[in-house]
């Protein structure tokens, strides 16, 4: 009688730990460090994402337990949080937000067979050498980005004297890089080619630099930080220079950093996700936990719903049928409707400008649903990438 007691009290832990098992998955970026603010809009995005899923009856049966990295937009610790990962026998991950951790960090997915959705890295390096099928994105791309920013300076900005600068990042140079390219083909020259380091407080030499150049626009492939810092001390020599960038602008520390200085400053980034009405709920619940929605708050969101979806149609969260489900599948997401091609990349309306005003930011261009883009300056419309 004992030993069938005890058999049937081994049984029922069984079926308890098959009750309560969960899948990790995990979410990696910049949560420390001066690039804080995005990784902050990872692990939002995420923990939503995870809380909704798992109030809908989770994967599969399966509730989903997040595990957080901090990779502080570093490429050895990337790899380091990679690892972590891998330790811990996590089947997915969104992140990273830093091309320049997501590249080296892809590599080690790739080896453990760990299936990364990057919610933000727009390198192209990071889908174009992809070191294994299970390697993805749900932004655009910089070369994507750069042709529409250089595009955009070109026409609307005539008789400017542009300085492209950057700061030796692979997502800031990638960035920079690509916007020179296509404002030269369309037949630009710019007056000033530099490259300036993160992390620094002082841009003085480089501003008065652009002074003397007497540059009217510049373009900053770089992230929030050194912008915003580079677009005060602009204004106290007195230049009324207008400062274009990419999508590492949209973050409200920006304007914490500038202030009115920074009135006027334009950027790229992808059609609004806040405004689709596939996010309204989820924009609303974040709200009214005073969470924000900005920037790729829903972009690791989307990521999290297109894995989870994948492992919904392969049955398991085993790589390979989930990477088949990924490749064939299109996905219902706060993003919108989104299919990968067959090197990754996502399959969405491309890049539009915004204006930040007031504090904050909306579009110069607007988008419609089926991905046209119209120019309200130049009254022109161009398909999206």
């Amino acid at each position: 009688m004992k030993k069938a007691l005890l058999a049937g009290a081994a049984l029922n832990l069984v079926f308890a730990s098959a009750a309560f098992a969960d899948i990790t998955i995990g979410v990696a970026g910049p949560m420390t460090g001066q690039y804080a603010s995005f990784g902050q809009q990872l692990k939002i995005g995420a923990e939503q994402a995870v809380k909704d899923i798992n109030e809908k009856g989770g994967v599969n049966g399966e509730m989903l337990k997040l595990s957080v990295g901090d990779d502080a937009c570093d490429p050895k610790q990337a790899v380091a949080v990679a690892n972590n990962f891998a330790s811990e026998g996590v089947s997915f991950v969104a992140g990273h937000f830093c091309s320049g951790s997501s590249i080296p960090a892809s590599q080690v997915y790739a080896d453990e067979q760990i299936v990364e959705i990057s919610p933000a890295s727009t390198n192209p390096d990071f889908t174009d050498k992809r070191p294994g099928e299970g390697i993805f994105r749900v932004c655009g791309r910089d070369d994507q980005q750069g042709e529409v920013a250089g595009a955009y300076i070109y026409e609307n900005f005539p008789d400017a004297k542009v300085a492209i600068i950057n700061d030796k990042t692979a997502y800031g140079k990638g960035l920079a890089d690509q916007t020179q390219k296509y404002y030269e083909e369309a037949g630009g020259k710019p007056v000033l080619v530099e490259a300036y380091t993160a992390g620094e407080k002082d841009y003085t030499s480089l501003v008065t630099k652009m002074k003397q150049a007497g540059v009217t626009l510049v373009y900053i492939g770089g992230y929030h930080t050194e912008a915003g810092l580079m677009a005060r001390q602009m204004r106290e020599q007195g230049m009324d220079t207008t400062i274009m960038s990419g999508d590492a602008l949209v973050t409200d520390e920006y304007w914490a950093i500038t202030g009115d200085a920074g009135e006027g400053t334009l950027m790229t980034f992808s059609p609004d996700p806040r405004k689709n009405e596939a996010a309204k709920p989820v924009v609303d619940a974040l709200e009214a936990e005073g969470k924000t929605a900005e920037g790729y708050v829903l972009y690791t969101y989307a990521a999290i719903q297109a894995w989870a979806d994948a492992v919904d149609k392969a049955g398991s969260t085993d790589f390979d049928p989930v990477v088949k489900a990924l490749d064939e599948g299109t996905f219902d997401t706060v993003i919108g409707d989104l299919s990968f091609d067959d090197k990754g990349d996502v399959t969405l309306p491309g890049y539009v400008v915004y204006e930040w005003k007031d504090g904050k930011y909306d579009y110069v261009e607007s988008a419609d649903a089926g991905g046209m883009m119209k120019d309200d300056a130049m009254g022109t419309e161009k398909k999206s990438n």
